[in-house]
């Protein structure tokens, strides 16, 4: 088949070094604009176009598809020349109105990080582990104008382990979106299949993966450890949890896990203990965390021993 790949980041471009690897044609990429990246702010192309242009794959890297501006219907136009079969769409970061959805022979799929209609938005791996759940998964979806709204085609399962962070759940469900939408599109006669199969999403079972802020990672030391615990995980690599030092530097925190300390009523967001493990915080509820990896303004993440080694937290501290 004639495919046109539209995504921006890491997890996209896993997904199209799969399709690479098949025998379809990917006709185009569609990547956001190069964005400033880096200390020296240099104008960085997204990992999608990195991956097309060494595979020699034309790259379209259009504002928008309007049609109410000159360049959105060129956009349109161009991407109706293409004359594709299927668009697959992962992360790619530009809403699509629907002239765009109909364009192709078989629409536009999109390969979406959670089991919908659970944590459509933007931050669905996140918030899937902030908020406890045991697991997640990849639908592939027949893209409709809503967000996240299109019928269900096929889905893959993830459990979410103890250890997960944003970033290592990141990887999986990349790996198994790309697998899922070699799956689904294996010939057309299998396209058609699970098009006919497809599922509505049930609105009643709906929750929003809202966007994550800096803000929201700062700890607040007034929830248990569990939910600290969860929140640090889910902010690894962005935003970051984080513990305000003074009114410009904070102390940033990677990693953490469950204390086997007891709090016996210590002040909150005392520190109870500095060892091999890493740092014994007093949390909400008499529950303790044990902070196993932190940055200091200016250094790199250190692990517990090496925590221990720089002498800048003391016992009985209140973070």
């Amino acid at each position: 088949m004639k495919i046109i790949f539209a995504g921006t980041p890491e997890f996209a471009a896993s997904a199209l070094a799969a399709l690479i690897n098949t025998n379809h044609e990917i006709v185009a990429v569609y990547t956001q604009p190069d964005r400033k990246a880096g200390r020296g702010q240099k104008l960085t192309a997204s990992a999608v176009k990195q991956l097309a242009l060494e595979h020699n794959i034309p790259v379209y890297q259009p504002l928008h598809f309007k049609s109410s501006t000159e360049e959105g219907l060129a956009a349109q136009a161009e991407l109706k020349a293409l004359n594709a079969d299927v668009m697959v769409v992962a992360a790619y970061g530009l809403i699509l109105p629907q002239v765009v959805l109909d364009t192709p022979k078989y629409g536009c799929l999109n390969i979406h990080g959670s089991l919908l209609p659970r944590w459509r938005g933007a931050a669905p791996i996140q918030r899937a582990i902030a908020t406890g759940d045991s697991e997640t998964g990849v639908t592939i979806m027949k893209m409709a104008a809503g967000l996240d709204t299109g019928d269900m085609m096929f889905k893959t399962v993830c459990p979410i382990e103890a250890t997960d962070t944003s970033a290592s759940l990141h990887d999986k469900l990349a790996e198994q979106g790309a697998q899922a939408i070699v799956d689904v599109l294996e010939t057309e006669e299998k396209l058609q299949h699970y098009l006919d199969i497809r599922e509505v999403q049930d609105e009643a079972l709906t929750v929003y993966a809202h966007k994550l802020s800096k803000a929201e990672a700062e700890i607040n030391w007034d929830v248990n450890a569990k939910q600290i615990d969860l929140n640090i995980r889910a902010f690894n690599p962005w935003p970051v949890a984080f513990i305000a030092l003074d009114e410009k530097n904070n102390l940033r925190v990677w990693n953490s896990q469950i204390s086997t300390l007891s709090a016996n009523n210590a002040k909150i967001g005392e520190i109870l203990a500095i060892d091999k493990h890493g740092v014994h915080v007093a949390c909400a509820n008499n529950t303790v965390i044990t902070l196993t990896s932190l940055q200091w303004p200016g250094g790199k993440p250190l692990n517990a021993v090496q925590i221990m080694q720089t002498q800048k937290l003391n016992l009985g501290q209140i973070l």
